[in-house]
């Protein structure tokens, strides 16, 4: 193991822990929480820093593992969907991180596409979950959970994550 896996590796694992730590900001107030999407921040993060792979794999396992610990989110079909949503989220921003120009234009184009690249792998498995279940889902349903309800925290996303990637990338982090 190189010196950039071995650092690649510890960082993931901080991110992970952010992502089990920050939803414990907005608790109190689960409206507040799923608005925010504090455990977002964290796997977007992960993804510009680590790359699409370590980003992918810490959005798969960081709902599974809230719930486990925390019994936060409900599993099925919460928890099920947000993570294939963040691993959406990791696996985007690490892979057009990558490849577009490293200017700052790209990390909030990046950024986006994940965004809405998440938001639709989202709505596809809950569609597939709720269908499975015998309920419905609508494409009411999905633009409210997906956009309607979440702009607060997708301007939130927009407003820090970039300014936090030129940062780790000036600290030759990212």
């Amino acid at each position: 193991m190189n010196r950039t896996q071995l650092r690649k590796m510890i960082l993931s694992a901080l991110f992970l822990a952010l992502c089990l730590l920050l939803p414990f900001l907005t608790g109190q107030i689960p409206q507040i929480g799923s608005m925010l999407s504090p455990m977002h921040i964290p796997v977007l993060l992960c993804g510009f820093v680590c790359g699409p792979l370590y980003g992918a794999l810490i959005g798969l396992v960081a709902p599974i593992l809230r719930f486990l610990l925390f019994s936060m989110p409900p599993i099925f079909p919460t928890g099920t969907a947000m993570a294939f949503e963040l691993c959406t989220y990791g696996a985007m921003s690490g892979l057009l991180y990558m490849t577009f120009p490293r200017k700052t234009a790209y990390v909030y184009i990046a950024l986006v596409i994940s965004m809405l690249a998440g938001r639709a792998v989202w709505g596809i498995v809950q569609y597939l979950l709720l269908t499975m279940k015998g309920s419905g889902f609508t494409f009411q349903a999905f633009l409210a959970g997906a956009f309607i309800n979440a702009w607060p925290g997708m301007i939130l996303h927009i407003a820090i994550i970039p300014p936090l990637v030129m940062v780790l990338r000036r600290e030759k982090l990212a």
